[in-house]
């Protein structure tokens, strides 16, 4: 199909002009008259393909530059090809810092015309590519969420960033480690330069030195079998382990040494090569256990054991899930190119009361899966019924509420009794253990609420001098610690 090629002039003879030559090269141009008219055709449908656009026009309420700013705001991905003929350098320098592709003066050269139409397209066709391989591959340079656990591992993030300091991060599967690290890179010095993954569980135990620092091959430079090792393709940016306890003990003493001394040698070579890179280190193990198991170095751990940063298991920041979610669905709307959906405040209560044992991956994973496997109706949000569906039944210690005919087997006092408890328990989790929020959820006064959980235990109380609120914060009605029980 021919692409679709907007001519905003406010000369009759020039639009008809550049239209002609557009059309022998096989695109379908349109045209305006005025900037107005030019910003209504641009918004009132698709966007055009690209934009060609006069600098000045004559009574035009908008100028050629006024029109600019608003495409590049309102439009960013679509091409703007600026003409004149009363160009200076200094015009032609303003517009390609507003984000012109090109400026080009009158009288126009028809070829010139074509392969800037041509070169202004395939830039553009790249950039989309790649964001959307950037998308697929859920590479983000943010941290999702607002919740204090997640707001503390992106202040010490964000202060790390610009030192050149080792970060080591801790956490479990799927929580976020590499994103953590992403962000750091990103806002470091190093932003422009490489940054490159290496997961030491996933390579081969007896390849792992060929990897991380290359070989001279056959001792020669001219025999084209020298391999490039990681360290040397990550020269001037990141270099992030992940599963740093997975590499096998004898690479860990090589790579002590390179840290210590920022040089290394390839396999079969004699040359030090130095490189200038910032390690960061991740895993999901316990490396104290490690290190005392004789699994990992001592020296190693503590030459990256600079900036630790934890990041919390998704069951600790349930509060992010909302925003998780609809970050989420947007992303995997905009990768497959529907309309995304609203997520329902019920159906956002039910991913809540999960507890995502995959962490941020799962639940990642899960909400694209919801808006391929289960769409919502096409005037509607997604249900909680659609999530009951798709995840099953949620874990026993999660307090599903009775179904009919389990309450028809109670008394109304045990039935009630029974409902609140399953359903408050819930809430609570929910919240992550706040009984403030709970409370202000519930319609309930947190001190009645705090009487209420104790008398259907499903808090815990344990007098141990510190003030609580479900999980140890200072949200309480007495002294002491209340835990949240199970079924």
């Amino acid at each position: 199909m021919a692409r679709d090629i907007l001519i905003v002039d406010d000369e009759p003879y020039v639009r008809k002009s550049i239209a002609g030559i557009l059309e022998d090269g096989g695109y379908a141009p349109r045209d305006a008259a005025d900037g107005a008219t030019a910003l209504e055709a641009i918004d009132s449908g698709p966007p055009p393909a690209l934009v060609i656009l006069d600098v000045w026009m004559e009574g035009s309420e908008f100028d050629g530059m006024d029109v600019l700013e608003a495409v590049m705001h309102r439009h960013p991905e679509v091409p703007v090809i600026m003409i004149s003929g009363h160009g200076t350098i200094d015009t032609a320098v303003a517009a390609i810092k507003k984000g012109a592709y090109e400026f080009i003066e009158k009288p126009l050269d028809s070829d010139r015309l074509l392969l800037t139409v041509a070169r202004a397209l395939e830039a553009a066709e790249l950039r989309r590519e790649v964001a959307e391989l950037k998308l697929r591959a859920g590479e983000t340079k943010e941290l999702v969420g607002s919740s204090p656990a997640i707001k503390q591992v992106r202040t010490i993030a964000e202060r790390a960033a610009p030192t050149d300091r080792r970060v080591f991060i801790t956490g479990p599967a799927g929580a976020g480690k590499e994103v953590v690290a992403r962000l750091i890179h990103g806002r470091s010095r190093r932003s422009s330069g490489p940054f490159v993954v290496v997961n030491a569980a996933m390579m081969r135990p007896d390849h792992v030195e060929l990897e991380l620092f290359g070989s001279e091959g056959n001792g020669s430079t001219d025999t084209g079998s020298r391999k490039i090792g990681t360290f040397e393709r990550a020269h001037g940016g990141t270099l992030f382990f992940d599963e740093i306890a997975d590499m096998p003990l004898e690479t860990q003493g090589k790579m002590a040494r390179t840290l210590q001394a920022h040089t290394f040698e390839r396999e079969g070579g004699t040359q030090q090569i130095e490189v200038d890179i910032r390690v960061m280190a991740a895993t999901t193990r316990d490396m104290e256990n490690e290190i005392e198991k004789g699994r990992f170095r001592e020296d190693l751990y503590y030459r990256l054991m600079v900036t630790p940063i934890e990041v919390p298991a998704l069951r600790d920041r349930r509060e992010d899930i909302p925003e998780l979610a609809n970050s989420f669905i947007r992303q995997a709307a905009e990768s497959a190119g529907v309309p995304p959906h609203e997520i329902g405040s019920d159906a956002i209560a039910m991913l809540q009361s999960f507890d995502w044992p995959g962490n941020v991956r799962q639940l990642r994973n899960f909400v694209e899966w919801l808006l391929i496997m289960a769409p919502a109706p096409a005037n509607g949000p997604i249900g909680a019924d659609m999530i009951q569906t798709a995840l099953g039944p949620p874990p026993s210690d999660s307090q599903a509420l009775p179904g009919p005919a389990d309450l028809m087997m109670l008394s109304l006092r045990d039935a009630r009794r029974q409902f609140e408890r399953n359903y408050l328990h819930a809430q609570v989790r929910r919240f992550g253990g706040n009984i403030s929020r709970t409370a202000q959820f519930v319609g309930m006064e947190r001190s009645a609420l705090h009487r209420k959980l104790r008398s259907l235990g499903v808090l815990n109380h344990e007098h141990d001098g510190n003030g609580a609120d479900g999980k140890g914060g200072a949200d309480s009605a007495s002294t002491g610690t209340d835990k949240l029980n199970g079924p």
